[in-house]
């Protein structure tokens, strides 16, 4: 690797209790140009030394993390980390890695800070396209996290129109506004102007508060 692409490379912390899936995850991302693994472990209390001691651009983090402890709840493993690493070092951003797709992991994952959520069966592509997503600010979520979109929200709040739904969809998968066009048949312009209705209707600011926003508010649903 160049100095130059060294210094451009995407910083990544992999935390798995797993030693074979941490071993094929390294492997998979240091195959792909633009990635350097700094370090791994399989601890949640360890990952959160690393996270502030390395400063990655993305820690992918096992949701289902049980730090060795076997009377250790399974479910909150991974969120507790996540939650630590977001809340202690700044600019670090989580990307949640489960062989699970249910709603309620994904908005406990938002809720803790995630910046984005990739099932282990999913294709190398979307985790990649995650990863960079999350490390350029932005949020990146497998396409079974976007797959069911609900008409209305959880309780009371704004109803969204099903072309806005769908723009927040493709929102959640990693799509820039003329990609969006180009699937839903807009003109970017009009895309754009969906956007600032999304952001109105939501009280958000930017593209991923919007997605952690129809995430907790029931926009975006998992499949099963």
């Amino acid at each position: 690797m160049t100095e130059a692409a060294a210094v451009s490379a995407v910083r990544i912390l992999i935390v798995d209790d797993h030693v074979v899936v941490r071993a094929g995850l390294r492997a998979l991302l240091e195959g792909e140009p633009g990635f350097d693994v700094i370090d791994e472990t399989g601890d949640g209390e360890k990952a959160v030394l690393l996270a502030d001691r390395h400063r990655p651009d993305v820690v992918l983090m096992d949701l289902r993390l049980t730090n060795g402890d076997a009377a250790a709840d399974a479910d909150m493993g991974g969120i507790a980390a996540t939650r630590r690493i977001t809340a202690a070092v700044p600019g670090v951003n989580v990307v949640v890695l489960t062989s699970y797709g249910t709603r309620g992991d994904v908005v406990r994952a938002m809720e803790a800070g995630a910046r984005g959520y990739v099932l282990k069966a999913g294709p190398p592509e979307e985790l990649f396209r995650a990863v960079r997503a999350a490390a350029a600010g932005g949020m990146g979520l497998a396409p079974e996290a976007t797959a069911h979109l609900v008409g209305g929200t959880m309780g009371t709040g704004p109803v969204l129109s099903e072309r806005e739904l769908e723009v927040i969809g493709l929102l959640a998968r990693g799509h820039s506004n003329r990609a969006i066009a180009t699937t839903l048949h807009l003109a970017e312009a009009t895309v754009k102007t969906h956007l600032v209705r999304i952001y109105r209707k939501l009280g958000t600011e930017n593209r991923a508060g919007t997605v952690s926003e129809a995430v907790r508010r029931g926009l975006l649903e998992i499949g099963g």
